[in-house]
């Protein structure tokens, strides 16, 4: 979120409206408001087996900030069908793998036990299957014999952190062709 927020600036297309989270101890909220972002949470514990409310306040908050584009990163909650559909073509999310591979949870994990020999991340558009959206850019990065998840998830983190940034750039100036690191 911090890297997305500082590529925003200058001639970029996109500015940041705001941080919503479902969790109000992320450490990305203070850093938002910190940057001088607006920020909102949207807890779903209180929305215990209802989904629908949780996605109605959701979007409720979204909509009195009228966001362009919904740019998500580390929001661990699946979304419905109805709810993607609302944001349909202006959602992206980055997961850590080459997608189609690994969709979901424990990717470096998966990765070094399939004895990969390269990981990376993806930049996707959201749709309403996990992880499956049209994939905007990807990054690259071969694994190491003495590769953990941990080691993996830290390499990573840098590509991570050019590779949305770049792929929002594009995205938000009409670009949707891949872009590969």
């Amino acid at each position: 979120m911090v890297a997305l927020a500082n590529s925003m600036v200058g001639d970029h297309p996109a500015r940041p409206v705001l941080v919503l989270s479902n969790n109000p101890d992320a450490g990305g909220l203070a850093k938002a408001r910190d940057l001088g972002i607006a920020t909102a949470v949207v807890d779903h514990r209180e929305f215990v087996n209802d989904r629908n409310a949780f996605e109605g306040v959701l979007h409720a908050t979204l909509e009195r900030f009228t966001p362009d584009i919904i740019c998500l990163a580390g929001f661990m909650r699946i979304l419905t069908s109805g709810f993607t559909a609302r944001y349909s073509g202006r959602m992206l999310n980055i997961h850590p793998s080459l997608l189609p591979k690994y969709k979901g949870l424990h990717t470096h994990a998966r990765a070094l036990q399939a004895g990969d020999v390269e990981h990376g991340c993806s930049v996707h558009e959201v749709t309403a299957a996990l992880d499956d959206g049209p994939i905007l850019g990807q990054a690259r990065l071969t694994i190491g014999p003495d590769d953990t998840p941990d080691t993996l998830a830290a390499r990573l983190l840098p590509l991570e952190h050019r590779l949305y940034p770049a792929v929002l750039r594009r995205y938000a100036a009409g670009e949707r062709t891949p872009l590969f690191l």
